[in-house]
């Protein structure tokens, strides 16, 4: 039982194993990923035929993926610049 459940999870959140795999630009896998879960946030919403659950839904996502894209632009920047140590001093010791 486990196991199907894992599978199920896979098979539609999973982008390696979910229909959206064969789209070989990962940004455009996750974008699509993203729209699918506010469509869904919506839906949600809705049925429960509340506005405020839709609005409180939809804050909470956008800070999870403001706060995923810092982290991941983060950590882009930090293996592209060569930090040099010396909090901006230059090799003399003064301020470049």
């Amino acid at each position: 039982m486990q196991k199907f459940i894992v599978d199920c999870w896979n098979a539609v959140m999973d982008h390696r194993f979910n229909p959206l795999s064969s789209i070989p630009d990962l940004a455009v896998r996750h974008m699509i990923m993203q729209l699918l879960a506010w469509m869904w946030c919506i839906i949600f919403a809705l049925y429960v035929g509340s506005w405020v659950a839709f609005g409180v839904s939809a804050v909470l996502h956008l800070l999870l993926i403001v706060g995923i894209c810092v982290t991941v632009a983060t950590f882009k920047t930090a293996k592209n610049v060569r930090f040099t140590g010396g909090l901006g001093r230059g090799p003399g010791g003064e301020h470049e």
